[in-house]
């Protein structure tokens, strides 16, 4: 195993100079939280007849003892969503298996799983980011009983699994394990479905031909399978060693799932021996928030997590940037193709090796921290490790030392490019980030006029309209967290894609977000500070020339900076928007903190708006 790398250690010093302070003060917390022996057996007679009435047989006579550890399952089980529905049997199985184990557990809550799949391009989706939060709340309310010593997440996607996390730092002296769900079956190519939505975008493919396409792709139980945020959580969080090592994408439905998930219900009851205790709290540290940078980067993963990393690292009292983010990317290879950023699903990369090949080929390179706390035991050498089923019984095994299809996933001696395609931009817009992993690299620098609009709506009517047909850098604004909560407009990629495969110059720039799901167009998002709060990209006009370049990491407006700020900014976004129950976020919109800290609502002390970085 090679030496760390100087930049991942120089990376995670100054993260941990900068954050002394708060991850101090964090662990003073959670090490005062710790409680001697189960921590329901300090509570008064009456509260803890409450957390038992509804028991019986063993269990019952377990949590009246007090004697043995209580085991918390929190559960974003629905049976409208795909990833979530396969969670509906997992708390029996997990109650069995904490019984077996010497501890009783009870499901203590559940919290809101949407789909942005379904929300795309709707009000609804307006609600997304600030579920992430709701989330952490509900999380928190779940586990603010003090009948637990210990935690069972069960949640997949998107704001699910950042939200869950955030909530249980705030209970970090609890032993924690993620309990995955696992994706569903391949369907139809990625790439034909990126064809189909193109051709209906200009008309030529019917709503039903498209219909057709997406339902065989999203077709079954599971996760979807392309690499967008819900398949980036579940690899970041293995490689943060929250996961039991090989548990993200075993499918569904299977036998070696049903043991994964009954392991795990063993595991975290192990974990809260004195022996070998591992709270969460102290297993989220400075070098596993890296790891989990890392890996997203090694491998192309969602552009949402330059606004959740930093979230849940604030959770655990750590201060994580954009420049964090930067500066890692700069040296970490990129080693994964999985659609959008390549043609092979989530289960093609899980069959060429998956989590533990890129786990081996990082450790081996010296890219990630070998000396870390993980759920599974010391080290992250474990996380080389594949589970399977012998005559029943759930073993690991060492993983492919290499990738057994180079298409999918490479080594660090052959990547499919030498950094990890994440930036961040900068000029007198503000500051923003953008995704290239994907980007073919003459489409990385684009300078053209600007076409402004207030929401994705607008710009789809004038495209439809043929309005545009030519050079193009596309302002969507008021899309931020003040203004609207920060929707994706990843519904936007189709035209665009149109628009770029006519030859022209193509680039969207906008303070909302594109997920997972960003593809072939160069898109400076989550641009701050934000239209709403005054960022220059209030003041922009359409015909402003605008150029991005990605290689050179900068993002401008060719307009004098006097006459930029002589400019009346645009109004704002609605103030009061209503309907899809918007208007019970109005003070998450005004409570919400900036896109490069996370786009929170917990612990904002800065401005409501910022300043471009000198």
């Amino acid at each position: 195993m090679a030496p760390l790398h100087p930049v991942v250690d120089q990376v995670t010093r100054r993260i941990a100079e900068r954050s002394a302070q708060t991850r101090s003060a964090y662990l003073d917390r959670i090490t005062a939280a710790a409680a001697e022996g189960p921590v329901r057996a300090e509570l008064p007679c009456s509260n803890l007849a409450h957390g038992f009435a509804a028991c019986s047989g063993s269990d019952r006579l377990a949590i009246r003892g007090a004697r043995k550890p209580g085991v918390a399952i929190v559960s974003a089980y629905n049976d409208m969503l795909s990833a979530h529905q396969p969670y509906a049997e997992f708390p029996a199985w997990l109650k069995d298996s904490v019984r077996e184990a010497g501890g009783v557990a009870q499901f203590a809550g559940g919290v809101p799983a949407m789909c942005d799949g379904i929300t795309q391009g709707r009000t609804g989706m307006e609600l997304s980011l600030f579920s992430r939060d709701v989330i952490a709340m509900a999380t928190g309310v779940a586990l603010s009983h003090e009948m637990f010593d210990g935690a069972l997440l069960l949640g997949v996607c998107d704001k699910i699994v950042p939200g869950l996390l955030i909530g249980a730092l705030s209970f970090g002296h609890l032993p924690t394990l993620l309990v995955p769900a696992g994706p569903m079956p391949s369907g139809l190519p990625n790439r034909e479905k990126s064809r189909i939505r193109q051709l209906f975008a200009e008309g030529k493919a019917t709503r039903e031909d498209l219909l057709e396409a997406e339902s065989a792709s999203y077709h079954s139980p599971g996760t979807c399978t392309f690499y967008g945020t819900a398949n980036s959580n579940q690899l970041v969080v293995e490689v943060m060693g929250l996961h039991l090592p090989g548990s993200s994408f075993v499918p569904p439905g299977t036998p070696l799932r049903k043991a994964l998930t009954e392991e795990a219900g063993r595991q975290v009851v192990r974990l809260g021996q004195d022996e070998q205790r591992t709270p969460i709290g102290e297993v989220l540290d400075e070098k596993a928030i890296v790891n989990g940078v890392v890996a997203l980067l090694a491998t192309g993963g969602s552009t949402n997590h330059t606004l959740h990393l930093p979230a849940i690292a604030a959770a655990a009292g750590i201060e994580l940037t954009w420049d964090d983010f930067s500066d890692l990317s700069a040296v970490v290879p990129s080693l994964g193709k999985v659609y959008p950023n390549g043609s092979a699903d989530i289960n093609h990369f899980a069959a060429a090796g998956g989590v533990q090949t890129l786990v081996g080929e990082l450790l081996d390179a010296g890219l990630l921290h070998a000396d870390v706390r993980t759920v599974a035991g010391p080290g992250l050498d474990r996380y080389r490790q594949q589970p399977f089923l012998d005559d029943g019984e759930l073993v690991w095994r060492d993983a492919p030392a290499k990738s057994l299809d180079t298409e999918v996933l490479r080594g660090v001696d052959e990547p499919f490019a030498p950094d990890g395609g994440l930036r961040v931009l900068e000029g007198n817009l503000g500051r923003a980030v953008i995704k290239v992993s994907a980007v073919a690299a003459e489409h990385r620098a684009v300078t053209a006029p600007a076409r402004v609009f207030d929401d994705q709506h607008a710009f789809s009517a004038a495209f439809s309209a043929g309005e545009i047909d030519h050079d193009v850098v596309v302002v969507i604004r008021n899309q931020g967290p003040q203004a609207n909560g920060m929707p994706e407009l990843h519904g936007l990629t189709p035209a665009l894609g149109v628009l770029m495969d006519r030859g022209h110059q193509v680039a969207l720039v906008t303070d909302g977000r594109m997920s997972g799901a960003s593809g072939k167009i160069p898109a400076a998002i989550q641009l701050t500070p934000e239209a709403t709060a005054g960022g220059p990209l209030a003041r922009i006009q359409d015909g402003d020339v605008l150029r991005l370049d990605a290689d050179r990491g900068t993002l401008e407006a060719l307009v004098p900076d006097d006459e930029l700020a002589a400019r009346q900014p645009a109004a704002g976004a609605n103030p009061a928007p209503f309907g899809t129950g918007r208007e019970l976020f109005a003070a998450f919109r005004q409570a919400v903190g900036r896109a490069d800290q996370g786009a929170s609502v917990f612990g904002q002390a800065q401005p409501r708006t910022d300043q471009v970085r000198a």
